[in-house]
């Protein structure tokens, strides 16, 4: 029986042909210090791209543009470029092009940029991300109350992760003030990025490669693990980022 696993998983491993790396937790720990690098994982995505499986950076970073986000990345040492990001943000400006939806944001302020050329004149949806010290009370009622004034409230969020890990401790995430609205309003919000289907579909098509070829890799087990079995992808757990933290929350 042995046997027979260790040929079948050899099997399944000569027929996958990329991999999708989640970034933050998996290749480095952000921080207030621009964050630093997991230990081996610069020379990991080497020998990734070296090994010619395909590769998609799959990210719910929604704390700066993916120029800022790759040149920070770079200045790490990390092979990558802003092409081969699949990223909440630039999913969201397409859904609001396709639907003519004007949004009130209620992001980070170095995210602003890649909303550049949304109208966003009187606001008919809200699209919030990791808004950081934008969470504020106010910034937060404003929102609820364009949602609140919706015959139809259409409600957008960039990710619906509960926290995160930086380099100084534990981080609320979009998926928590997400609630928050959901519940003021008594609506869902459509998530654009991790778990949503759509997301990864989008990497799946961008790499072209079908999900049963595919391997996610992330430290999140419902957002990455979790969303991507959800498109018949497989998924592994890295023990970093937020991993330890998950079992010391929930022995």
């Amino acid at each position: 029986a042995a046997r027979r696993g260790g040929r079948e998983m050899a099997a399944w491993a000569r027929a996958v042909r990329g991999l999708l790396l989640d970034v933050s937790g998996v290749l480095y720990d952000s921080g207030g210090d621009g964050g630093v690098p997991i230990a081996g994982s610069v020379e990991a995505v080497s020998r990734i791209k070296a090994s010619g499986l395909k590769l998609r950076f799959c990210t719910n970073e929604t704390q700066a543009t993916r120029e800022k986000f790759v040149k920070k990345l770079q200045g790490m040492g990390f092979d990558i470029s802003v092409a081969e990001v699949t990223a909440p943000a630039p999913a969201a400006c397409r859904i609001l092009k396709e639907r003519s939806l004007r949004p009130h944001l209620l992001v980070h302020n170095d995210l602003v940029p890649e909303f550049a050329e949304i109208d966003k004149a009187n606001p008919n949806c809200v699209v919030i991300g990791d808004a950081a010290e934008n969470f504020t009370y106010a910034n937060l009622n404003e929102a609820f109350r364009v949602l609140i004034g919706m015959e139809k409230p259409v409600f957008i969020s960039l990710g619906r992760g509960r926290y995160y890990k930086e380099t100084d401790g534990l981080k609320l995430d979009v998926g928590a003030y997400m609630k928050a609205l959901e519940y003021a309003c008594d609506i869902q919000a459509e998530v654009v990025g991790k778990p949503a289907k759509m997301f990864f579909e989008s990497a799946l098509a961008e790499m072209g490669i079908p999900a049963h070829q595919a391997i996610m890799i992330g430290d999140d087990i419902v957002n990455d693990v979790g969303g991507a079995q959800r498109c018949g992808m497989r998924a592994l757990q890295v023990r970093t980022g937020k991993y330890r933290s998950v079992h010391t929350l929930h022995p």
